[in-house]
């Protein structure tokens, strides 16, 4: 049992977790999931019909696959530093000291969500390739070296005094490169992961995983947001200098992944067929052939739970993006907090992200994805209400603030990690590339929206601004939750199950048998 061994292995150096991103797939691991810390929230469907080709391991070599995921584990750790660099808080204050509008702010965070787009392409070509690593390392190196054109632009922009609306726009195009590149590898590495880990141990391998993510964030961005604060020459050409040192990271990151076994997409897509005939033939003898076209050519639109978790997907993550790209706009322009002070409350919430993702792990793999999904998402729902007593006081400087991040990072960790979770369970493993690309290219138009939506309203001060479209967010957050109720995951607990486990009878045991209720 190699993930057993990995997992046991991964705790007991739980001391020095250093992941933040695999990629893995039938042969290559890869690193590069956009998982940042920059903001108080992440500015971010049916049972499987072939559950035994999500059970890889025993192709893979004990010691390949110790060592492949040991290599993705230092990948993982100067990825995160690069992310957490060219985005959230650190990209926000940059725009925020070039005069940014909100708009244009929003526009940043949008980006990333309208190039999912094209991840159902990326899908295609990464499908069609020999290799993933050598895909997933031409689509990467480029998206990050090309912010070596943003060092650039500081720099010149520095010597000959240009207009910095002109450096903003400059950003955004860069920031719209980088993610249209990334988008194209997102869908593959994606699929990989999902063959590499086992169903039973997805819960705590990611959590572990995760954790590690917010640790490299809790100590990164604080750092990197001294160094903008105090460079001599200002904060703007203390970000470029930053900006300089992430590049350095993220392409040491790239190259960790040449210790990690690679995987030819061509020999999954052969397995899954095999694995195909075998299930049907047990099912139904006559005729094969027919039902494994019929399987093979089932199209998304058929699949009546995964729409289900469709809508959900998309009208959350349009709700969430209504206020969390705002998040530190409020606080360094209507607060006008140091960016000291707010990268500090961000590393809070990474470290209550790192506490709290081994604990949502193990209760994964107990209870499952949507029922804590639904108890948690209500408490993500009102949280945007809890900002609107915020200030600028002593009190919320040293009290309201931190917890309100507290609060954030870990109950975020419960449903970053559900809602990765149940696309692996419910999308067909044959098809799972083009199911992500498909809700990850819905939920990317979805949380453009909402940053767009979010953007406009917030100049509108005569409706409330920043604190009036907090509280819309919340509304339209709870309305989300509806159609997850009709989500069906397999074994699936009912929420009675989910609360009995989080708070345990002293006199009866916890029994989590099988239901069908919401």
């Amino acid at each position: 049992m190699i993930a057993l061994d990995f997992v046991g292995e991964a705790k007991s150096h739980a001391v020095c977790l250093k992941t933040q991103r695999y990629a893995v797939d039938l042969g290559t691991i890869e690193t590069l999931t956009h998982l940042s810390q920059g903001s108080p929230e992440p500015i971010t469907g049916t049972e499987s019909l072939f559950p035994s080709a999500t059970e890889p391991d025993s192709k893979i070599p004990k010691d390949a696959l110790r060592t492949s995921l040991r290599a993705s584990t230092i990948d993982g750790v100067f990825a995160t530093i690069f992310s957490n660099i060219v985005g959230g808080v650190l990209l926000s204050n940059f725009l925020v000291e070039l005069h940014a509008s909100p708009v244009e702010i929003g526009l940043s965070a949008s980006i990333p969500m309208v190039a999912n787009l094209i991840q159902p392409l990326g899908a295609y070509w990464s499908d069609r390739t020999r290799s993933r690593h050598m895909y997933c390392y031409w689509i990467y190196t480029p998206a990050r070296l090309i912010w070596l054109l943003l060092v650039a632009g500081i720099a010149i922009a520095s010597w000959k005094h240009l207009d910095s609306h002109l450096l903003v726009q400059w950003t955004l195009l860069i920031v719209c490169a980088t993610h249209l590149l990334g988008a194209l590898g997102s869908a593959a590495w994606l699929s990989w992961l999902a063959v590499l880990v086992p169903r039973r141990l997805r819960g705590r391998y990611f959590g572990i995983r995760n954790s590690a993510a917010s640790l490299t964030c809790l100590i990164a961005v604080p750092i990197a947001g001294v160094i903008v604060s105090v460079y001599p020459r200002g904060t703007i050409e203390g970000y470029g200098f930053v900006v300089f040192l992430g590049i350095i990271a993220g392409l040491v990151s790239l190259n960790y992944q040449w210790f990690m076994v690679d995987v030819d997409p061509q020999e999954q897509k052969a397995a899954a067929k095999v694995t195909d005939e075998k299930l049907v033939s047990a099912a139904n003898p006559q005729p094969v052939t027919s039902r494994i076209n019929s399987i093979a050519t089932l199209p998304i639109l058929q699949d009546g739970n995964f729409l289900r978790f469709l809508l959900y997907f998309g009208v959350w993550m349009f709700a969430v993006n209504l206020s969390a790209p705002f998040f530190n706009l409020y606080m360094l322009d209507n607060l006008a907090i140091d960016v000291t002070w707010v990268t500090l409350y961000n590393s809070l919430t990474a470290g209550a992200n790192l506490l709290m993702l081994i604990f949502w792990g193990k209760l994964v793999d107990r209870v499952g994805n949507r029922s804590l999904l639904l108890l948690v998402g209500i408490l993500v729902a009102v949280t945007p209400l809890l900002w609107l007593g915020t200030g600028a006081n002593t009190l919320s400087l040293w009290l309201w603030l931190p917890l309100l991040h507290i609060l954030s990072g870990g109950t975020w960790a419960a449903i970053d990690l559900c809602n990765n979770n149940i696309q692996l369970g419910i999308a067909p493993v044959k098809h799972q590339a083009s199911y992500f690309a498909v809700a990850a290219a819905i939920a990317g138009v979805s949380g453009a929206l909402g940053t767009t939506a979010g953007g406009y309203l917030a100049q509108f001060t005569n409706y409330g601004g920043l604190p009036g479209m907090f509280a819309l967010s919340s509304v339209v957050r709870l309305v989300a939750l509806l159609p997850l109720v009709f989500v069906h995951e397999a074994p699936g607990y009912s929420i009675r199950q989910v609360i009995k486990a989080l708070l345990p009878s002293k006199t009866q045991p916890v029994n989590l048998q099988l239901s069908e209720e919401p």
